[in-house]
C-alpha cells in the first residue's frame, strides 16, 4: 500500500533544484524522524520509465492527466479547470502499484521518492505519531517535486470504531490533508479518507498480452532460447498470476541453468566470450548429458571459475518454474475489489 503526495499541496509551481537524496539527511525536518527511527526513510531518484510498467493503460493516463500534465503545462489547468486532488490507486497485490508510483516520480522531472513504512509513523508517546506524519510531508515539502511511499497505509488510515485510540485519530487528521495513493485492500479505508480521494482507480491483474510482456522485461538480456511464441503462450498460461508472481516465476526461471551446473556429472568443451574479455572467443565448460560424445566426468568443483558456461534459459525452465508457483491472488479478494470498483472506483 502507499500514498503518494506530490509537491506538497498540488501546487502548480516550477520544479524546484534538484535535491541529492544524500543531503536530504540534513533536513531539519528529517532530524525527529532520524532520531525516532533511524533509517526509517529511504531516498531515491528511481528510473523507472512508463514503457517499463507492462500494460495498466487507463492508470498511466490518469496519473500523467493528474501529475505530469499539470507540472509540464501549469496554464492549462487555472480558472475552473484543477487537476485532481487525489488519486487512489487499488487493486490486488503485486500488480504494479508502487511501480507506477515510481514511474510517476520519474516521468515528473525526476521527482524525489520516500519510501516509509506505515510502522515508522507510530510512536508510542504521545503526540509523536503525528509530528512524524508532519514532519515528513514537510520534508517532502522541502524537496519538491516529490512522492512519499508509505507501506500499508491501510494500518494508518482504516474506518473508524468506537475502540480507536485518541492518537490513531490524531494520525488520521494529518493525512486529511492532499494525498494520492494505493491500496489493496480499500474497502477498510476510513470514509474521510476515501472522500479525499477524488479519482479511483482499479489496478486489476494483468492480460495476457500483459503477462507476456512482464516475461519478457524480467528476463531481459540474461541469454535464452524463447521466442515471441513462447512468451504468446506463458501469458496465456499464467491467468490470475500478478506481476509480482510472474516476477517470481522468472527469477526462479534464471536459477533452473544454475540448477543444472550444480547436479551435472558431466561437461564439455564448447567455444565461448571469455569473461575478462568478451570479444576473445576461448574454451570453456558447459553441463551435458554423459552420452555426449565430448562429455568429460566431472563435476562444478572440477570447473576453473573463470570457464563456466551456463546453459540458457528455455521454454522448459519456465513451464518447470510455473508448474511450482501459484497465484497468490485468491478470487474472494477479487471478488471484493470489483464490488468496492462498482460502488466507489473505476476501471484502470
Amino acid at each position: 500500500m502507499l500514498l503518494i503526495l506530490w509537491d506538497g499541496h498540488q501546487e502548480l509551481v516550477p520544479a524546484a533544484p534538484q535535491h541529492n537524496p544524500s543531503n536530504l539527511l540534513s533536513s531539519p525536518s528529517l532530524a525527529p524522524m532520524l532520531d525516532w527511527s533511524p533509517g526509517a526513510i529511504v531516498m531515491e531518484r528511481p528510473n523507472v520509465k512508463w514503457s517499463d510498467v507492462a500494460g495498466l493503460e487507463g492508470a498511466k493516463e490518469a496519473l500523467k492527466e493528474a501529475v505530469i500534465l499539470p507540472i509540464k503545462f501549469p496554464h492549462l489547468f487555472t480558472g475552473k479547470r484543477t487537476p485532481w486532488r487525489g488519486i487512489l490507486l487499488f487493486g490486488p497485490p503485486g500488480t504494479g502499484k508502487s511501480y507506477l508510483a515510481k514511474a510517476v516520480a520519474t516521468e515528473a522531472n525526476n521527482s524525489t521518492f520516500f519510501s516509509v513504512s506505515s510502522s515508522d509513523l507510530v510512536s508510542k508517546w504521545l503526540g509523536e505519531s503525528e509530528k512524524l506524519v508532519k514532519n515528513l510531508f514537510q520534508l517532502a515539502r522541502e524537496n519538491k517535486p516529490s512522492i512519499i511511499f508509505i507501506d500499508e497505509i491501510d494500518s494508518l488510515c482504516g474506518s473508524r470504531s468506537e475502540n480507536e485510540s485518541e492518537a490513531a485519530r490524531r494520525i488520521k487528521t494529518e493525512f486529511l490533508v492532499q494525498m494520492q495513493g494505493a491500496t489493496n485492500i480499500p474497502w477498510v479505508l476510513d470514509s474521510a479518507i476515501r472522500r479525499r480521494f477524488e479519482k479511483r482507480i482499479y489496478i486489476p491483474l494483468p492480460e495476457d498480452h500483459a503477462r507476456a510482456a512482464m516475461f519478457k522485461l524480467h528476463l531481459g538480456s540474461t541469454p535464452n532460447l524463447l521466442t515471441e511464441a513462447d512468451y504468446r503462450e506463458l501469458g496465456k498460461k499464467t491467468d490470475g498470476y500478478s506481476g509480482a508472481d510472474i516476477s517470481i516465476i522468472v527469477r526462479d526461471a534464471l536459477m533452473q541453468p544454475v540448477r543444472k551446473v550444480q547436479s551435472a556429472t558431466h561437461f564439455k568443451k564448447v567455444k565461448g566470450p571469455s569473461l575478462s574479455n568478451p570479444e576473445t572467443m576461448v574454451d570453456l565448460f558447459t553441463p551435458c548429458s554423459p552420452g555426449d560424445p565430448k562429455a568429460e566426468e566431472m563435476t562444478w568443483m572440477d570447473v576453473p571459475g573463470d570457464k563456466l558456461l551456463e546453459p540458457k534459459v528455455s521454454m522448459a525452465d519456465m513451464l518447470r518454474s510455473l508448474a511450482s508457483t501459484k497465484p497468490t491472488v485468491n478470487e474472494q479478494d477479487l471478488e471484493k475489489l470489483k464490488k468496492f470498483t462498482e460502488d466507489f472506483g473505476q476501471e484502470g
